[in-house]
């Protein structure tokens, strides 16, 4: 079977130049204009958060199959309050309106069964996860504790300064994704013992740790956050009385760090998707490297790097959409679902109010 880049949606006025480079067929400024197309069965929305919901809820009623980047869904408006306000909405008050939304998408899914939600979750498929997921299925090992952390010197997008357009800072952005591989694990673990896990409650600690620095002393850091988080601390109680705990931040230089570390009764799984030391470089100065890729937001290319090998398999980029190409073709469900992106949506919100309310959130 041929899969083919049909078309694409864009604002960005290099999008036909883009569509021109990589021989795609439909270009438009509207993405209502694709669902309108018969040939196109899967719509990929990598739009900013505050875009997705609309966006699932057109496609799957347009009869699409919908792939959606992380997070699923947060909190972006409310009545009466400025767009650049909206980060201080009390947070018990987003939970509940993401976790009505959230319901309502659940709802659209069951009522068109025939349309697969994939949920763009790549550290689910990091090949370092999807090795520890299979030891786990084959000792049936109890997982005790899991730390995971995605960090970095901040994004490159303008709006993921805002709550408005992103629904929080650091642990949506860059925590859903250790957050969304433990839960995945917690459930492959559960899978393999016949056990039911769910989340229990949640702990959470967000700060903004840069306001004590002056602009000259943030010059290396590129987040410049307005309503939302640079660092977040967030521990997990599972039903069976077991601890994950995800860090997240906006302001560490040095480039990526992604990192899951499993402890069970009889085993220590440590996935170190980056940095790490498959090839390794050290240069003296950045001469004749301006369009030499090493890694993801490195600040320099001098002194010893990590440099990233074969990086869309080792992020999971590759595996992801082999799964979401295999569902539509033979009907199976997914490794990274609805149901992980809602769970992953909850955790986060309830650790906002944990932090806010300065108490534990119960679910």
């Amino acid at each position: 079977m041929e899969i083919v880049l049909a078309g694409v949606a864009s604002v960005d006025e290099e999008a036909e130049a883009f569509a021109k480079e990589y021989g795609i067929g439909q270009v438009t400024r509207d993405y209502r204009r694709l669902l309108e197309n018969p040939d196109i069965d899967v719509i990929d929305i990598c739009t900013p958060p505050v875009c997705h919901f609309s966006m699932i809820k057109d496609s799957i009623e347009a009869g699409k199959h919908v792939i959606c980047e992380k997070p699923l869904t947060g909190f972006f408006e409310k009545e009466g309050v400025f767009p650049e306000h909206i980060g201080q909405v009390s947070k018990r008050e987003m939970f509940e309106k993401v976790t009505g939304e959230m319901d309502e998408l659940q709802q659209l899914l069951k009522r068109h069964e025939r349309q697969h939600f994939f949920y763009s979750e790549n550290f689910v498929y990091a090949p370092a996860v999807q090795k520890c997921a299979e030891i786990l299925r084959a000792k049936g090992s109890k997982i005790l504790s899991i730390k995971g952390e995605e960090s970095h010197g901040g994004s490159h997008a303008p709006h993921a300064a805002f709550w408005s357009a992103s629904g929080g800072g650091s642990f949506i952005r860059q925590g859903c994704h250790p957050l969304s591989a433990a839960l995945y694990l917690k459930q492959v673990e559960a899978k393999a013992r016949g056990e039911a896990i769910t989340v229990a409650s949640v702990i959470g600690d967000m700060a903004v740790t840069q306001a004590c620095l002056s602009e000259e002393e943030r010059r290396y850091i590129r987040s410049r956050p307005h309503d939302v988080e640079d660092l977040a601390n967030v521990i997990l109680t599972f039903s069976d009385g077991t601890k994950a705990s995800i860090v997240s931040g906006d302001m560490i230089v040095g480039g990526v760090r992604n990192l899951i570390e499993v402890f069970t009764n009889e085993g220590v799984y440590l996935q170190n998707m980056a940095p790490n030391n498959g090839f390794c470089a050290y240069h003296v100065d950045e001469q004749n490297l301006e369009n030499v890729y090493f890694t993801e937001k490195v600040e320099t290319k001098t002194g010893w790097q990590s440099l990233y090998i074969n990086e869309e398999i080792a992020r999971g980029y590759v595996g992801e959409l082999r799964d979401f190409v295999e569902c539509v073709i033979w009907g199976r469900r997914p490794q990274s679902d609805f149901a992980l992106a809602r769970e992953t949506v909850k955790v986060v919100y309830g650790a906002y109010c944990s932090a806010e309310e300065g108490r534990r959130f119960d679910f």
